[in-house]
């Protein structure tokens, strides 16, 4: 039996009922992969059925602002895809009659759409013999070929990109394209896979060379960076405080923060005060103190935000100041919405 038609059996008898395979509306198809890129299913799920009610057509989703969406996006992180998919929803709406691309050549040229995702809608949606090429793809073909290619470098990618190709069933590409990504997710996971009751443990060459926990190979990443964050919450009589939107390129694009102040190293109450008025205009606050005796790290996959809260009592009332029960409101990084979550005056 082909590699093919075993995914094809396997999905038939073990796939999740996930709420966007009910349908093949390109729309909702695109809205769900472009939320599980660097997320995982469980936590996507509420996600996307929190847009669908909200924005249940493109036209709902363009005409939206982009504050909505982002607040919507809270928590799932890497905001450029909430701010891609606002962008391409708009042209989708506005120069294409709300009518997606059907074929991958068109799909890729949208915005935030790559390689897989274009892929992922031709097949799923029209047909289109695309193959899919993502973390479980990768690490099912690299181990039942036995590929030690690395999968993030050039040679590797256009390896795995030909045998997708080579292996897919074109016949009915939409079940096999994701039966074989459900497969990885399921049964060939990347740590401890179920190979006694894998439907391809006589013929997996990573099994017979005992090399599934080293396939696929993946070239290591650069070194962390550290980053010392300290946000200034300064509070005035009348419970207002300040908020800041993050312009600009960088993390966390367009959303709030409270004012920052950013240092080489961890820092104490005197240098945070020096930098006050720089930072929010204040110069001779009542009263300064530090929320978290611990740091909160908060870790980003190039970043780890090594992230302090300082509480900052302003003598007078802020200009501009946004009342601390109407933080909720604004989208902001999640480290910020747990702080607010714990926040008592």
């Amino acid at each position: 039996m082909s590699f093919s038609r075993i995914i094809l059996e396997w999905y038939s008898l073990y796939k999740r009922p996930l709420p966007w395979r009910k349908t093949r509306d390109p729309y909702l198809i695109w809205l769900s992969e472009i939320m599980l890129q660097q997320t995982r299913v469980a936590q996507g799920i509420p996600y996307y059925l929190t847009f669908v009610k909200k924005f249940p057509t493109v036209h709902h989703l363009a005409n939206a602002k982009e504050e909505q969406v982002l607040k919507l996006w809270q928590g799932l992180g890497y905001y450029s895809r909430a701010r891609n998919l606002h962008a391409t929803a708009k042209y989708i709406s506005e120069e294409c009659n709300g009518i997606f691309p059907n074929t991958y050549k068109e799909l890729i040229k949208l915005k935030g759409v790559g390689d897989y995702t274009a892929s992922a809608i031709a097949s799923i949606c029209f047909d289109r013999p695309e193959a899919v090429v993502d973390g479980n793809v990768y690490r099912v073909l690299a181990r039942y070929y036995g590929v030690s290619l690395p999968i993030n470098a050039k040679e590797g990618v256009a390896y795995f990109r030909e045998l997708a190709n080579k292996v897919m069933d074109v016949h009915n590409i939409k079940d096999y394209n994701q039966g074989i990504m459900e497969f990885g997710a399921l049964q060939c996971t990347p740590k401890k896979p179920n190979c006694n009751s894998c439907p391809f443990s006589e013929s997996c060459v990573a099994l017979a060379t005992d090399t599934i926990g080293e396939l696929p190979v993946k070239i290591k990443k650069n070194k962390v960076r550290k980053r010392y964050f300290n946000y200034l919450v300064v509070v005035d009589e009348n419970n207002s405080t300040l908020l800041q939107q993050r312009i600009g390129p960088g993390i966390w694009q367009n959303l709030y923060q409270f004012p920052l102040l950013e240092t080489d190293n961890a820092v104490e109450v005197e240098e945070v005060s020096k930098g006050l008025k720089e930072v929010v205009g204040v110069e001779e606050p009542s009263e300064v103190y530090l929320y978290n005796k611990d740091q909160v790290i908060h870790k980003l996959s190039h970043q780890h935000l090594h992230t302090r809260f300082w509480i900052v009592h302003a003598a007078e009332t802020l200009k501009d100041g946004i009342k601390i029960n109407d933080l909720h409101k604004y989208p902001v990084p999640v480290l910020i919405a747990d702080f607010i979550k714990a926040f008592k005056i």
